[in-house]
């Protein structure tokens, strides 16, 4: 084989290996192009999932500060209605209060009233010996009434008629004396034992505090029907 020979096959080996480096060059670009494709797209559906999440994060967060923004104002307004309604029946009872007064002032009434409470409080007490506190502006008219309601206890009861001592140096303070501060009175009487630890509260005032609270759900209930129908 002479040196042209050599040389064309020395030639057509090195065009051999460089077709082949080249189409392995060519495979390697590919496959790193690829691997290069599939990190990326790997990288860029992580960061979206992230993003994502994070988003999902917040809008959960804004969702809680809304229910608790909403929770909060909710229950400002009951409390505003519930103090609304509780104000109105203050009033209901302030305006009770304020008719009590007026309840002395008819004579015949106010006569017969003061001996059923008398007799009332002595059917409670079942004491025969009674002592009683009034107003001193009551003081003639509960004497007045006394016997009948002795009578009548006794007759009830079948008993001997008790005897009632009217307390004639302290008297319970009338509720138009500016002198006596707290508690006054609008009439009625108090009732106790002789030993004085059995009392029998039956003053106007009493009275009216004892039904209130009895019949505070029925009150509530006829007051705000509607506005708790409104609110189911």
């Amino acid at each position: 084989m002479n040196d042209a020979e050599v040389s064309k096959q020395v030639q057509q080996m090195v065009r051999f290996i460089r077709q082949e480096a080249e189409e392995k060059a060519n495979e390697i670009s590919v496959s790193a192009e690829e691997e290069f494709n599939i990190e990326k797209l790997q990288l860029v559906e992580s960061e979206k999932k992230k993003i994502r999440q994070e988003y999902e994060r917040k809008e959960k967060q804004v969702e809680v500060r809304k229910k608790i923004e909403y929770s909060t104002q909710l229950n400002a307004s009951r409390l505003k209605v519930l103090q609304a309604q509780d104000d109105l029946v203050c009033q209901m009872k302030e305006g009770a209060e304020k008719h009590l007064q007026h309840v002395s002032k008819h004579d015949h009434t106010y006569r017969h009233l003061l001996k059923e409470l008398i007799l009332q409080g002595l059917l409670r007490l079942k004491e025969p010996v009674v002592q009683l506190r009034c107003r001193e502006a009551d003081y003639d008219l509960v004497e007045s009434v006394l016997e009948s309601a002795k009578e009548e206890y006794a007759a009830k009861l079948n008993v001997e008629p008790p005897e009632l001592r009217v307390d004639d140096n302290k008297f319970l303070p009338a509720a138009s004396d500016p002198s006596q501060h707290g508690r006054s009175c609008s009439g009625g009487v108090i009732l106790a034992t002789k030993d004085g630890k059995i009392v029998c509260d039956n003053t106007l005032d009493a009275r009216l505090e004892h039904a209130f609270k009895q019949n505070l759900p029925e009150i509530r209930r006829r007051l705000f029907a509607n506005a708790t129908q409104a609110g189911a």
